[in-house]
């Protein structure tokens, strides 16, 4: 066997570039609608009776809720997926997903039917954290794994790209019902639109992820029955440290990146001054964020092709200077209304894709084959947790408490001083091979690059 990934044709890698990109964005969608809305009407529709403060803080909280589920997603997921294949919890986790999302939608307010509406909320955006947490490992897998080696940066930002394409198709979509349904229209049934028009792609994600073929690098460990029965025991007992390590390196990008991604920058700068905000239009602030997304985009793209030409290290760590420049005049930009909105968070963007285009393949030539979907999928819910669960919940509370958005810069630029030094001490494993054959020869934990490599990365 060779110490390559078992072959993909040309055509294979396509479906699975497509698929990934197109489940990920209908996940991420959903995902990102959620935490929009949580910021701009839940507060006032679901937790009302707490007070316009308390209220606020319980809508944001509602956002971390699902990151707390994330690792129980991942537990499961990665679980199944080392054990039944790749594909299978793909196609669950976009349905889970979807569902939950769609019944948001229809959901009854707190005027209508009391306390069981804060409830099931709740119980829904546990749904999401679920599907969340098992979605990124098997959809970073599926590209991975099918990618010849010396490209799987390339292939794996596939994945990647679906995040930002998902945040800017749901800001896009907030900003129409927003121009559609302006103020109280949008508080009464505007916000529902975009949450139903998920039952619609969900669909459409998951006719596409049906025809994908399952990982080769899971079809040799299924042939050579070589699946762990219990791979999460395994994963700890032998690479407890790595995964500590690589849920930091994510928990910098995280904290920065929920800024935009968890609504917090949209809420205070759309919400009415006496309620807290700047008071810009609502509109324009979407299509600031949508602009960012679309910078995030591209610098998502532009990481994961030069880590294969750098090195994963190196491409993250011109990522962290760039997120360590951009968080300092962050909110002061977003004080200048649209425009310095669009250049802050467009500014962040970049640095937030040079740290998350090679997260992919860094995470997947971390972990041997046999339990390699549990050690990225739980490596990657912790990271969640500890970066972007509370970003929105600690970023308010500073704001309260001091009164002044410059209180919120230090802890931005503590979450990527700890993910630079996660980065410092994880090996840049470029191109180390991903089959099973290469873990039971023992080569795993003895991998080098070649003298060539080891200068470039």
């Amino acid at each position: 066997m060779s110490t390559t990934t078992p072959a993909s044709t040309a055509a294979d890698r396509r479906k699975v570039v497509a698929a990934t990109i197109i489940g990920t964005t209908i996940e991420w969608y959903d995902f990102f609608i959620y935490a929009f809305a949580a910021n701009l009407v839940f507060a006032p529709l679901f937790f009302s009776p707490a007070g316009e403060s308390m209220a606020m803080i319980l809508s944001l909280l509602s956002i971390g809720l699902s990151f707390l589920f994330r690792p129980l997603g991942a537990f499961l997921a990665g679980h199944f997926g080392d054990k039944i294949g790749r594909r299978p919890m793909l196609v669950l986790t976009l349905l889970l997903m979807g569902g939950a999302t769609t019944l948001v939608g229809v959901l009854p307010t707190y005027a209508s039917v009391g306390v069981i509406a804060p409830v099931v909320l709740m119980l829904l955006r546990i749904l999401q954290g679920i599907s969340a947490g098992g979605e990124w490992g098997g959809a970073v897998l599926m590209s991975v794994e099918h990618a010849p080696t010396g490209k799987r940066g390339r292939f794996g930002m596939s994945p990647q790209l679906g995040v930002p394409i998902g945040m800017i198709v749901a800001s896009g979509i907030l900003a129409l019902m927003r121009a559609i349904a302006p103020g109280e229209e949008f508080l009464s049934w505007g916000w529902r639109v975009p949450f139903l028009l998920s039952f619609v792609l969900i669909i459409v994600g998951y006719v596409v992820r049906r025809t994908v073929d399952e990982s080769p690098v899971f079809r040799e460990i299924r042939e050579h029955q070589e699946q762990q029965s219990a791979p999460i025991r395994q994963l700890f007992a032998r690479h407890g440290l790595l995964v500590v390590l690589a849920a930091l390196l994510f928990a910098g990008n995280n904290a920065l990146g929920y800024m935009t991604t968890g609504g917090f920058i949209q809420g205070l700068a759309s919400r009415p001054v006496d309620e807290g905000g700047y008071g810009f239009d609502p509109v324009g602030v979407q299509l600031a964020i949508l602009l960012s997304a679309a910078v995030w985009l591209v610098s998502t793209a532009v990481g994961g092709w030069i880590s294969d030409v750098i090195g994963r290290k190196r491409t993250y760590m011109i990522g962290w200077v760039l997120l360590f420049a951009a968080a300092i005049p962050l909110f002061e930009l977003v004080k200048l209304g649209v425009g310095g909105i669009a250049l802050g968070a467009s500014f962040m963007a970049v640095g937030l894709g040079l740290t998350y285009g090679p997260q992919a393949a860094w995470y997947a030539e971390m972990f041997p084959a046999s339990i390699r979907y549990s050690g990225v999928s739980i490596s990657y819910a912790i990271g969640a947790i500890v970066g972007g669960a509370f970003a929105n919940v600690i970023a308010q509370a500073l704001l309260q408490a001091f009164g002044t958005t410059w209180a919120i810069v230090p802890y931005l630029v503590l979450m990527v001083l700890v993910a630079v030094a996660a980065t410092a001490g994880l090996k840049d494993r470029r191109d180390i091979p991903l089959d099973i054959d290469f873990e039971r020869s023992g080569g795993w934990s003895s991998w080098r690059p070649d003298t060539a490599r080891d200068r470039q990365g």
